[in-house]
């Protein structure tokens, strides 16, 4: 892991552990915006991998923070990323993250719907300050292609705006006194490594963009196109082609300089996933070794309530070994693993239904590899009063505990006993 012995780095931290190692995340951000024309900006999707040490690297590197709640508005302020850098995007943001987002001044809140333009308006003016927003479209209605309409269409609709709706929202904000209206914002798909349907959304956001601008008698400054720059999880899947992306938004890039309407624009990309995936891993160590109707399983002392996302999506992570204690005993060697189980009282609590793991014994370590987004904070960590993993994160092959463990007794500690 960044050239450091995992026994090393669970020495110090214990198992289980999740590591991100930065010297990837920052390559994998320089290869992006190696492709990417001048007029496209970066901002990282936090809820990706929301550890402040991840966060904050990437805020020095000049990239932008895309947020979905006050608590990651807090958090990109404790990163240091400009609030001029940041985006506040998603369904349901409450009056109170309103009020914070325009105190801290954020560059623009995205509207989810004509509702939320209303209340904006209302906690906008109670300030006494004109706030910059985006409309969310809701792109499943209008894309033509098929990966992206199904993952537009996804949500039962609680994403975005339909045209028609967008179209009055967009006159409406262009008369108010209270908000500024900058352009629009369209999520596409989620995990796409198709570059064309990428290059695709993008085309099409922007086109609807500079209609509905026009319509109501504004320039077209900010599309925001979000996320969705996949990586693949297993081995027989190919990566997003890069080049192939950039070609095709340079395209794009080009058409728009011939275009007026779009003379100031500025594209924001929102990744995640794609810059912080393959620099994550989960460390856990084998407790036990059996055989049972026919199969071996191993059991580790991590599982589902730290690496929710293979058994939430049935998308399993590669699995590999990455230790050998050879115990002399030899107690509990097998020469093939079946499945990878946790300790957790549940049957969903499965790592790997079959992984090639080969002679696995207890106390060897396993890793569980491209979890460095969605890992951790989308998992379930109080389930069954088990310890939380530790962050490291490791730079020129320097490790540091970025989040240590917390017991069962932190969260015991929060809770009151009722005095009847």
């Amino acid at each position: 892991i960044a050239g450091r012995d995992p026994e090393l780095l669970a020495s110090i931290a214990g198992t289980p552990f999740y590591a991100y190692d930065l010297d990837v995340v920052e390559r994998r951000l320089a290869a992006l915006r190696a492709v990417l024309p001048r007029s496209f900006e970066v901002a990282y999707a936090t809820k990706a991998n929301p550890s402040l040490a991840v966060v904050a690297f990437l805020g020095s590197l000049g990239v932008g923070g895309d947020i979905a709640s006050g608590g990651e508005l807090e958090l990109v302020e404790r990163a240091g990323i400009a609030a001029s850098r940041v985006i506040f995007t998603g369904p349901g943001k409450s009056d109170a993250e309103h009020r914070a987002a325009i105190t801290a001044g954020i560059r623009a809140i995205t509207v989810e719907s004509p509702g939320e333009l209303a209340r904006l308006e209302a906690v906008a003016k109670s300030l006494g300050r004109r706030v910059p927003i985006l409309l969310r479209w809701a792109v499943g209605e209008r894309s033509r292609h098929e990966s992206v309409r199904i993952i537009g269409d996804a949500g039962a609709g609680k994403f975005g705006m339909g045209a028609d709706d967008l179209r009055a929202a967009a006159v409406r904000a262009a008369g108010s006194p209270h908000v500024t209206l900058l352009g629009l914002h369209a999520f596409g798909a989620s995990n796409l490594r198709d570059a064309d349907a990428l290059v695709e959304h993008v085309e099409a956001t922007v086109a609807f963009a500079a209609e509905v601008m026009t319509a109501a008698g504004l320039p077209l400054r900010l599309v925001d196109a979000g996320g969705g720059l996949g990586i693949p999880y297993d081995d027989a899947s190919t990566p997003l082609d890069l080049a192939r992306l950039g070609s095709g938004l340079s395209a794009l890039a080009a058409q728009w300089a011939t275009d007026p309407r779009l003379a100031s624009l500025q594209v924001l990309l929102e990744p995640g996933r794609f810059l912080v995936g393959p620099a994550g891993v989960y460390i856990t160590r084998v407790i036990d070794v059996k055989r049972l109707d026919g199969r071996t399983v191993a059991i580790v002392d991590g599982g589902i309530h730290h690496v929710l996302r293979p058994a939430l999506v049935r998308q399993p992570h590669r699995l590999i070994r990455v230790g050998d204690t050879h115990h002399e005993s030899g107690m509990g060697r097998v020469t093939a693993v079946a499945a990878v189980a946790g300790p957790l009282c549940t049957g969903l609590d499965i790592l790997s239904p079959s992984a090639p793991v080969g002679d696995v014994q207890p106390g060897d370590l396993l890793a569980v590899l491209d979890v460095g987004a969605y890992g951790f904070t989308e998992s379930m960590p109080l389930f069954l009063s088990r310890a939380t993993p530790a962050e490291l994160v490791l730079r020129d092959g320097q490790a540091l505990i970025a989040r240590p463990p917390i017991q069962p007794r932190h969260f015991l500690d929060q809770q009151r006993l009722p005095d009847w």
